[in-house]
């Protein structure tokens, strides 16, 4: 099945893509957009739709995916400490992705982990900012890659993996031109007592620490 490829370079193409992109989350479709990172798959938070995503990654269904957003104010239910504000503040939006407690009447399974943590960012896309707004909730994102193969940086390179995935379900490319080269985010879990960094990225440790009283590394 070939993938729709949607134009998402510019403002006014961002503007006419974002109400049927929405529609097609809404309906339980999944897409291929551009981050501040790398180009990632994501859908709505429907059972559905993630269940699809999970088998277009060839992933455990109990593996969770993260979450994109626009601000902590979209994410209520999640469990804001005081660390996990100060980073936000400092790096949002930006490319940290933090771990948060969720609550799982809020949050399904495909999103929260077994010891109910969530994973979510705040990204500073313009377009993907725009495509949340219109979908007024968030979406999920997992890189647009191969198992063991480095992510796609642009529309060209997502087309490539989807001709090598096995799905039949159809995927949206949101065309967001050449992404210039860029270290994943970094992760840190501020679900428990002392915020723990998982994943060195993009944001550098020192930085973190510079906005953090205590950080376990």
């Amino acid at each position: 099945m070939s993938a729709p490829l949607v134009r998402f370079r510019t403002a006014v193409e961002v503007g006419a893509a974002a109400p049927r992109v929405a529609r097609h989350l809404r309906a339980g479709g999944l897409v291929a957009y551009p981050t501040e990172t790398v180009y990632g798959f994501g859908c709505a938070l429907l059972p559905e739709a993630l269940a699809a995503l999970a088998r277009l990654k060839s992933r455990a269904e109990t593996k969770p995916f993260l979450l994109l957003i626009r601000s902590i104010e979209e994410a209520p239910d999640l469990e804001w400490t005081d660390a996990a504000r100060s980073l936000a503040a400092a790096f949002w939006p930006g490319p940290l992705t933090l771990g948060l407690r969720g609550d799982p009447r809020r949050y399904p399974p495909g999103v929260i982990a077994t010891d109910g943590t969530v994973a979510v960012r705040a990204t500073p896309h313009a377009g993907v900012r725009a495509l949340l707004a219109e979908l007024r909730g968030p979406i999920t994102s997992t890189s647009a890659n191969r198992r063991g193969q480095p992510p796609a940086t642009s529309a060209a390179e997502v087309l490539a993996v989807l001709r090598d995935l096995e799905s039949a379900q159809e995927v949206w490319v949101l065309d967001g031109g050449a992404l210039p080269p860029s270290p994943p985010s970094t992760i840190v879990d501020c679900s428990g007592a002392r915020p723990r960094l998982l994943r060195a990225g993009a944001v550098p440790v020192q930085a973190l620490r510079e906005a953090l009283d205590e950080l376990d590394a």
